[in-house]
């Protein structure tokens, strides 16, 4: 549940909440302003505020993807700018940046980091291998592409995108090697699962960020994610597989491959059972944390204990420390070894780290210049669903800045208050419309775009046609299939 956010900052802001509670957004519904200050920050007319947004928007798609410059500095330098064009005090927009920094990074920080230490964890202690092998011996090795969108389903559920692929991509080529096929035909089911849980499934932190923007059940949503996931990760996934690969010609020898087959595997593996209850442990929890209020008394200390573990990061941070045993020690693992793994695993999330607090900052500009007051009043003049909103604010982020994360929270942040002041009933399909808008069109600004190119030895042509396909295809079938279930609830 989400809490006003309060700092020491100039007067003018000293009623600005980055994150609007239920009885703030009540203001909405008359069109009242939504910030108490609003109109001293913003003496330009409505439509001004829209322009200048639009232009800081279009500004980040040309600065990123046609000049290749720094996604974290332009984020930054257009939410300045965006700041002082559309009226705040300059003295006031260095706070009002660092206060959405802030609060989105107190918590993303957390789950990003414990994710990342529970996927170092089964890669090191080889407990994904352990599920994948189990799976494909289940489904055959005429089904590998169908045993490798669950593996990537059920794996993924606690890492971002580019550690699951890192941490997956070897047994995709193993079982590639193994049926006799293209890398391709297990791969892009492999990736489409990755995407499809980044996008839509709780515990994620991607999804979870929205969940939290929304003020959304992670129970419910967590079932809805599940109902949709299902079939777009199927369709974006062996579908389309088996349409596109025979037309895509990959070169026979993939020298990222040999390393990969060539390595010497764990002599001794966690059992299946070990390591899928060390992965589900946070699902579980949150299921429990989500459900609190239906199977305990609100206001009891039973109940409170549920929503306690149920915190997304009191249940990574079980989940994680679980793992310390079950995939570390007694895997043979020594304390300075599980140090080792988890010390260096942190690194590389800086970057996707500050890139999720940047766009938290232009989130907040977005809020405290008026923006979102705008948006509200056209929401309301022309009728525009929220869930169709949240899907396109999210699009436009994905292409402007490659990150489905960045895209997010930033279409959350922006599309959240307005949902409230218009009483949208259904958080939860927010949620999921906003994480299909953020996969959509994965192109060259994308590190996952390099990343899928390299590792399957393709060229930036064929990198379009299965990749950035795949991600749009997964777009539009989420949010279809949001969009159909809204009509039924």
């Amino acid at each position: 549940m989400l809490h006003s956010f309060s700092c020491v900052i100039p007067a003018e802001y000293s009623r600005v909440a980055f994150r609007l509670t239920a009885s703030e957004a009540s203001v909405l519904r008359p069109r009242l302003p939504i910030l108490q200050g609003t109109a001293a920050m913003s003496p330009s007319p409505g439509i001004s505020l829209l322009v200048y947004a639009a232009v800081a928007i279009i500004a980040l798609i040309v600065l990123i993807a046609r000049y290749r410059l720094n996604p974290f500095i332009v984020i930054t330098l257009v939410s300045v700018g965006l700041a002082l064009v559309a009226g705040m005090p300059a003295s006031g927009v260095v706070a009002s940046y660092e206060a959405g920094v802030g609060k989105t990074l107190g918590h993303i920080a957390l789950v990003v980091a414990l994710g990342t230490m529970l996927g170092k964890m089964m890669a090191e202690s080889g407990g994904a291998e352990q599920v994948a092998r189990t799976l494909i011996d289940r489904f055959g090795e005429r089904n590998a592409h169908w045993a490798m969108v669950c593996i990537s389903f059920l794996v993924g559920l606690p890492l971002f995108f580019e550690v699951g692929f890192v941490l997956l991509v070897p047994i995709a080529f193993t079982v590639a090697r193994r049926v006799g096929v293209s890398i391709l035909m297990v791969g892009l089911p492999m990736v489409a699962g990755l995407s499809v849980v980044h996008a839509l499934v709780p515990p994620h932190p991607a999804a979870m960020l929205a969940v939290q923007a929304y003020q959304a059940s992670v129970g419910q949503t967590l079932f809805y994610a599940i109902l949709i996931g299902i079939p777009t990760a199927i369709i974006a996934g062996p579908v389309y597989a088996k349409f596109i690969v025979p037309r895509i010609h990959l070169p026979a020898e993939n020298p990222l491959a040999k390393q990969f087959l060539d390595r010497e595997p764990r002599a001794k593996l966690p059992s299946f059972g070990l390591t899928m209850a060390t992965i589900l442990l946070p699902v579980v929890l949150m299921l429990l944390g989500g459900w609190a209020n239906l199977i305990s008394t609100p206001g009891s200390a039973f109940n409170g204990f549920l929503l306690f573990i149920g915190n997304s990061v009191i249940a990574l941070l079980l989940a994680t420390l679980l793992s310390f045993w079950t995939l570390g020690i007694a895997q043979g693992f020594n304390r300075d070894s599980i140090l080792k793994f988890t010390n260096e695993c942190l690194a590389p999330t800086a970057s996707i780290t500050l890139l999720v607090g940047a766009g938290g900052g232009l989130n907040r500009i977005l809020v405290d210049s008026g923006v979102t007051n705008q948006i509200v009043g056209l929401a309301q003049d022309f009728h525009l669903s929220p869930l169709l909103m949240g899907w396109l604010f999210a699009a436009l982020m994905r292409v402007a800045t490659g990150s489905a994360t960045v895209a997010m929270t930033t279409a959350s942040g922006i599309v959240a208050p307005v949902a409230m002041g218009l009483g949208y009933p259904h958080p939860e399909l927010l949620v999921l419309a906003t994480g299909a808008g953020s996969v959509i069109f994965s192109h060259v600004n994308d590190g996952g775009f390099w990343l899928i190119k390299e590792y399957f030895n393709m060229t930036v042509t064929q990198t379009f046609k299965t990749w950035t396909v795949l991600e749009t295809l997964i777009s539009i079938v989420a949010f279809a299939l949001t969009l159909g279930l809204a009509q039924v609830l």
